[in-house]
């Protein structure tokens, strides 16, 4: 996966570093129920499309933007679920980051689920109670999105 250009740069001055950069999860549901799931090409998992907020762009412009780059799905951002701050994150290369997860349930407006970047090795739909096996972290937010009744999860 392409490291944004903006982290990169960053990168260049604090080397390994902590970094702590905003991020979406983006839970996209059809009509019938099912929700839209990719596996990802960097460690085989599936999950939610996610990814990083850009600098000045708001979350959930970066959930529909996500959505449509790695899975051709065109969404709408219906709701904020959660925010939560992830576990600290270490790559092979020794940069660590940490990301503040903001969730959004999502309804699918139009596009047909396939893989439209290298981010993904695949993508489909799935029935919440039938789908590939998930990390823990993502399993938790499919469910906040499913139950959510109106109100943004967040640990005080």
């Amino acid at each position: 996966m392409p490291v944004p250009e903006f982290v990169l740069s960053l990168r260049e001055k604090i080397g390994h570093d902590l970094l702590w950069l905003p991020a979406v999860t983006a839970v996209v549901l059809r009509d019938d129920g099912r929700v839209l799931l990719a596996r990802r090409s960097d460690n085989g998992n599936w999950g939610l499309v996610s990814g990083i907020v850009e600098p000045g762009e708001e979350p959930a412009v970066t959930a529909v933007r996500e959505c449509l780059e790695e899975t051709g799905v065109v969404a709408v951002v219906e709701d904020l679920v959660a925010i939560k701050a992830g576990e600290p994150v270490q790559y092979p290369n020794g940069d660590r980051c940490q990301f503040l997860d903001h969730t959004f349930r999502c309804r699918w407006v139009s596009g047909e689920a396939r893989v439209n970047d290298d981010e993904s090795l695949e993508v489909g739909w799935y029935h919440p109670a039938d789908t590939p096996p998930l990390p823990p972290h993502q399993r938790a937010r499919l469910d906040a999105a499913l139950a959510h009744d109106g109100r943004a999860r967040f640990v005080v």
